[in-house]
């Protein structure tokens, strides 16, 4: 028996060390990810993906149109998307109906609705979120669409007055968001931070999270690391992991604006038929 106990600790140690650890984050620079060509003209960079850690998210991707591009449409039972066109102008085909969409246009797709985008040029990010393709989510008669530019920016109690929000998009049941229109994403948000301010590290048990630095530079702590980071970099967060952002205080540096989203897991009851 003393002999076979250090061989079973011995073995106990060299399982665990085998074990891969998960990591708290991805980060990826947007513009380093190959892009996919949907279509001669229309483009598409996954960034995140469902698998490994990232569990309640289908997809966090941008899409870029050429001029005068035309992307397939698309049709998904089993996953509901918020947009937002980050740069340029195009055109959003909703079911039977055709939008023309200008820059800082956010908007949401329920799952089984026919979408896509043409024209262009124009730059967009998706977000996709699981949603069991059992339920039957009645869409809107007309898509929820707005613009960034009409969302007034606020405090949101628990940060410092460095960060201001505009609350774009939450679930249905929101009372503060521009859009009550969602599911499994809880909020989509953008954060405007001032030089040498902070929204301080926090995490959250039940949420997934990603950061998109759409503009300025500072630090992301991210897990317990704080990374300098630029335009373009994007990060995920599992739950639990500890996110933050602390803008440059270099001189003549410029305001941080981050465009960020949270989402649902595990997945919240939701009714067989949502109207």
């Amino acid at each position: 028996m003393r002999l076979l106990l250090p061989v079973i600790l011995a073995s106990t140690v060299l399982a665990a060390a085998d074990r891969p650890v998960d990591p708290t984050y991805l980060r990826l620079h947007i513009p380093s990810v190959p892009a996919q060509d949907l279509t001669p003209t229309c483009h598409y960079r996954p960034v995140f993906t469902s698998g490994g850690i990232v569990r309640g998210v289908a997809r966090f991707g941008e899409f870029s149109l050429d001029p005068t591009a035309s992307c397939p449409s698309e049709t998904l039972a089993a996953e509901e998307q918020a947009w937002v066109l980050v740069d340029g102008s195009c055109t959003l085909r909703y079911g039977d109906q055709q939008l023309p969409l200008r820059k800082n246009d956010f908007f949401y797709v329920p799952p089984a609705t026919p979408h896509a985008l043409s024209g262009g040029p124009c730059r967009a990010i998706v977000m996709g979120y699981k949603i069991p393709a059992s339920v039957n989510i009645d869409p809107p008669a007309k898509p929820l669409l707005a613009n960034i530019d009409d969302v007034s920016k606020q405090l949101v109690g628990g940060h410092p007055p460095s960060t201001l929000y505009q609350l774009l998009m939450g679930d249905t049941s929101s009372k503060r968001d521009r859009l009550a229109a969602a599911r499994v994403l809880t909020s989509l948000f953008l954060m405007t931070i001032t030089p040498g301010g902070t929204n301080f590290p926090h995490h959250h048990e039940t949420e997934e999270e990603i950061y998109l630095l759409l503009e300025g530079e500072g630090d992301m702590m991210a897990g317990d690391n704080r990374l300098p980071s630029r335009p373009g970099d994007a990060y995920f967060f599992r739950l639990n992991a500890t996110v933050g952002f602390y803008a440059s205080t270099a001189p003549n540096a410029k305001t941080a604006r981050i465009l960020a989203v949270r989402s649902r897991f595990p997945f919240p009851p939701l009714r067989q038929r949502v109207q």
